[in-house]
């Protein structure tokens, strides 16, 4: 089967490492995947970096008629059975690209982001009108596709995101690396989250967790991982500043941006994903695969990947003395670690592995096309 995979992004963040992870994965299982991305984007030399192969169109964003007819030609000559796009946004550049080459392949549309505008106007009808399936990540997203864009039930259908469990296996992983590196004894119970220096990432409730129990547990360490992007420095310095003020000082370590995260979640004994709103939440089914138990936010995206009680606990969304209060259940108790670490790999093994995950997409490819 020969597939056109589309993200036209300039960014690079969660979608778009879902967008080169799955084609990649397609091309493992045999698919013929031709990526189109913008030139010289973050995900363009990350694709090129796996050997994916990449067309690149100048194009990101609305009406671009000259590359609307590049592309249509693409479509007729590289004759592809199936589109699928990870942006919606690509869809005003891909609908009448199709329209234009008279083709009637199938185009799916993978939704990875909500909404908060209407999206139902004359224009965007028609641009959905070519779309025969849209693909949500989470329960979450499918209503609110269903509420924002111009589509019928029928044609939205639930696809988790899922992770590589042969990355992210805690026995090829060495837990006293990043333990070493920052100073962390064994004896001490390191709690971390990963996640950009950003507004909403739940950052100052983290922080006050660990003020909160630092006076209840002095054994206790906190690392951050993640950096903030160029137009939130300023959210970034606020956060380490607060960090300050608390008197964490040796006790909250900022690392960062990191690429070696199967080692880093290797170290944790608690993850914890306080984040105010995800899609998903792909950092967390990754602690989970990497067999870590977790505090995380009751709320949105992951109240598809979480279950109480049995991989972790979930605490009420901004309540910060939630949090705290669930993290102590954690750090009181090893054998409930242990024993939530273990479930939460479980659930990962069996519901979001990328092996299985690519499976059911290709089944659904077969069943669309000719």
């Amino acid at each position: 089967m020969k597939v056109l995979y589309s993200c036209l992004s300039k960014s690079w963040g969660g979608l778009e490492m879902g967008a080169v992870q799955d084609a990649e994965q397609l091309i493992k299982k045999g698919l013929s995947v031709d990526f189109l991305c913008y030139p010289g984007s973050k995900i363009n030399i990350e694709a090129n970096g796996r050997k994916l192969k990449c067309i690149t169109l100048k194009a990101s964003g609305y009406f671009h008629p000259f590359q609307i007819i590049k592309l249509s030609r693409l479509i007729k000559k590289n004759r592809y059975e199936l589109i699928h796009t990870h942006l919606s946004r690509d869809l005003w550049i891909l609908s009448p690209s199709l329209k234009l080459a008279y083709s009637k392949i199938p185009l799916i549309l993978t939704k990875q982001m909500g909404s908060f505008v209407v999206k139902k106007d004359f224009l965007h009808r028609q641009l959905y009108k070519r779309v025969n399936f849209v693909l949500a990540i989470s329960r979450e997203i499918e209503k609110n596709v269903l509420e924002t864009c111009p589509v019928t039930a029928d044609k939205v259908l639930l696809h988790h995101n899922s992770v590589d469990l042969k990355r992210f296996d805690r026995s090829l992983s060495d837990r006293k690396k990043i333990r070493n590196e920052f100073g962390i004894t064994e004896s001490e119970i390191l709690i971390g989250m990963l996640a950009r220096l950003s507004y909403g990432k739940g950052h100052e409730e983290f922080l006050y967790a660990a003020k909160k129990l630092i006076k209840l547990n002095s054994n206790l360490r906190f690392l951050i991982v993640g950096e903030a992007s160029p137009d939130e420095k300023e959210y970034g310095e606020k956060i380490k500043t607060l960090s300050e003020s608390y008197d964490l000082k040796d006790k909250m370590i900022f690392a960062g941006f990191r690429s070696d995260t199967p080692g880093v979640l290797a170290a944790l004994d608690i993850f914890a994903f306080p984040s105010h709103g995800e899609a998903f939440g792909n950092a967390l089914v990754e602690a989970m695969a990497m067999g870590k138990p977790s505090v995380a936010t009751r709320f949105a995206g992951v109240l598809d990947i979480a279950e109480e009680g049995v991989t972790g606990y979930l605490f009420n969304r901004k309540d910060r003395d939630d949090l705290a209060d669930k993290l102590k259940l954690l750090i009181d108790s090893p054998e409930i670690r242990k024993e939530l670490g273990k479930a939460a790999r479980e659930h990962v093994v069996e519901n979001f592995d990328v092996e299985k995950q690519t499976e059911k997409l290709i089944s659904f490819y077969q069943r669309i096309t000719p």
